[in-house]
């Protein structure tokens, strides 16, 4: 059996380097990235719609629909 973990990690890192950026600017940012050499790989470069390719674009299209008939059939059966 597999086992998967993960943590927010480098979204707080993320986070941290745009404070620091904001605060010192973007060379301070850089240097701090640098010095604790952060250089995050993801698994894919599809987290915008110009670089997802189109099956997974549609996939997303079709999985959102289908959870948002799901919202919309609950939200209709409200007892409020």
């Amino acid at each position: 059996m597999a086992m998967f973990t993960s943590g927010g990690v480098t979204a707080g890192i993320d986070f941290a380097f745009s404070i620091v950026a904001e605060l010192a600017g973007p060379e301070v940012a850089q240097a701090i990235q640098l010095g604790i050499e952060y250089d995050p790989s993801p698994p894919f470069d599809s987290g915008h719609p110009e670089k997802a390719s189109e099956a997974a674009a549609a996939l997303m299209v079709h999985r959102n629909e289908k959870a948002h008939r799901g919202i919309r059939h609950a939200l209709d059966h409200l007892a409020l």
